[in-house]
């Protein structure tokens, strides 16, 4: 199982680090600053307040919350639509967002290696000539002055000692600011996957709804036949035909919007994977293509915390505030510096690599702040109100977290309330038009009821359609709002 991208592609940095920190082990003991401690769980056992939840009413067609279990990865198989499978797959691999997400963490994980070269002795090498004029006057020497050439070369090697830890703490931040990017690349691939199943759901959602409107424009078709054949007959109005024309008028205005929404979302399914709209065309998405998983995984708080991409980045985002505390508090303490420089120099350059040419320099300084005008404790103070402001983005992030998946429990029982009665409606008002026009053509109904029973008919199977999209939809958002599982899929951005 994986814990997140930034630890798994951080791995060989982290390992190439061990050699130099465990030498400066001893130095950095005094390491000064708060050391980061991870934010307890919230103690919620759920995300609703007692007598929040819904009663069964949606019969056995309700679906059922496993709490306390985790989502697997792949959270869009348990749809079982195979062409959803495959646009996700391809949204995975060519959309441009998430490669922009993958490069910034390539970054941030460079950054964090160049930082990290502060742990070891810098290592340069460096060569000179030069032509002086000798004084020798200066030395109380009389004569003419004489000129040399003057040839150097050799290597020079410095390390900072690090004693309170300041190397350490700038480490430690861009490690937690690379983590933090890591999760964001994570939060970013979820964020993909659940526009991709929104606009999959959304595409066979509007593609029913139009066949359920021609269906409706067909019957007022024939209502309007019947009608003309009734007035035929005289037992109907020219009225009564102008209401069934005007009813076949209405029903046609609804087709355009729809189309017009469905186009918009295929444009956005091809955006999400990588293409240009006139290079690629979803699949004909179906509603009865998609299954709709009955066990719904839900975490406990204490684990959605710990595996929610936004809320660890949040947390990330608080670790590195804490080093930046360190980091400004070691610079209110002494730097010592180690130098040597191992010179070969002399007059001629063949005379460079003699035994005689060799000129070894050993020393230390150190940089102690005296007076900075209050800088240095305005940094300090600076960094914890920076820290605090972080700790309250990382609550209100938890917050919101719960908060969502709070609503979305709520909304999948108010979905199989509202699916069951949109049925029970169509169920109603088919048997009543069927009722109605069998009355009409009896001669004893007119066609206002006629029409009247044919709009409610429409609005149940319309709404009956909605209802069973928005159910696909809300447990897509569940999903996501337990974090999509993208610790464990195998084909995820970390595992790339």
């Amino acid at each position: 199982m994986q814990t997140g991208t930034a630890s798994r592609a951080r791995l060989p940095l982290v390992v190439a680090r061990a050699v130099p920190l465990a030498l400066s082990a001893m130095l950095a003991a005094c390491t000064v600053g708060p050391d980061f401690v991870r934010p307890s769980a919230p103690p919620a056992d759920g995300y609703l307040a007692a007598g929040e939840a819904s009663g069964p009413n949606g019969g056995a067609d309700r679906q059922q919350e496993l709490l306390g279990q985790r989502i697997g990865g792949a959270w869009w198989s348990l749809f079982r639509s195979p062409d959803l499978d495959r646009v996700v797959k391809d949204a995975v691999a060519g959309n441009r967002s998430l490669a922009a997400a993958r490069s910034s963490l390539a970054q941030a994980l460079q950054q964090a290696t160049a930082v990290g070269g502060a742990l070891y002795p810098r290592v340069d090498a460096s060569a000179q000539a030069a032509r002086e004029r000798i004084n020798l006057a200066a030395f109380g020497f009389a004569g003419p002055n004489p000129v040399l050439n003057l040839y150097q070369v050799g290597p020079t090697v410095s390390y900072a000692l690090d004693l309170f830890g300041k190397t350490h703490r700038q480490v430690e931040e861009a490690d937690a600011l690379a983590e933090g990017q890591g999760y964001q690349l994570d939060a970013a691939y979820l964020t993909l996957t659940g526009d991709v199943v929104v606009q999959a759901v959304t595409i066979a959602s509007l593609r029913a709804q139009i066949r359920a409107t021609e269906d409706i424009v067909g019957d007022d078709q024939q209502n309007l036949d019947l009608v003309r054949k009734a007035k035929a007959a005289g037992s109907a109005t020219e009225v009564d035909v102008l209401h069934a024309d005007s009813q076949l008028a209405n029903d046609l205005t609804l087709l355009p919007p729809i189309r017009q929404q469905l186009t918009v979302a295929r444009h956005a399914l091809a955006v999400l994977v990588g293409r240009a709209p006139a290079n690629w065309t979803p699949p004909d998405f179906d509603l009865d293509g998609f299954r709709l998983p009955r066990d719904l995984p839900v975490s406990l708080p204490s684990a959605l915390v710990r595996q929610r991409p936004d809320i660890l980045a949040a947390e990330a985002e608080l670790h590195a505030a804490s080093a930046a505390i360190g980091v400004a508090t070691a610079q209110m303490y002494p730097d010592i510096t180690l130098s040597a420089d191992l010179l070969q120099q002399a007059v001629f350059p063949g005379h460079l690599f003699r035994d005689a040419a060799s000129s070894i320099t050993a020393g230390g300084g150190v940089v102690a702040p005296l007076f900075h005008g209050g800088a240095l404790k305005a940094q300090q103070q600076a960094a914890e109100a920076a820290y605090h402001a972080a700790m309250a983005g990382y609550e209100q992030t938890v917050l919101l977290a719960f908060a969502q998946v709070a609503d979305v429990l709520q909304a999948l029982d108010h979905d199989a309330d509202e699916a069951a009665a949109q049925d029970k409606a169509v169920a109603t008002a088919e048997a009543s038009l069927r009722l109605t026009r069998l009355s009409f053509g009896a001669g004893n109904v007119g066609v206002l009821q006629v029409l009247d029973a044919e709009r409610q008919y429409q609005q149940a199977r319309l709404g009956a359609l909605r209802a069973r999209a928005q159910r696909h939809l809300d447990t897509a958002q569940l999903f996501l709002a337990m974090g999509g599982g993208w610790w464990d899929w195998e084909e995820t951005p970390q595992a790339r």
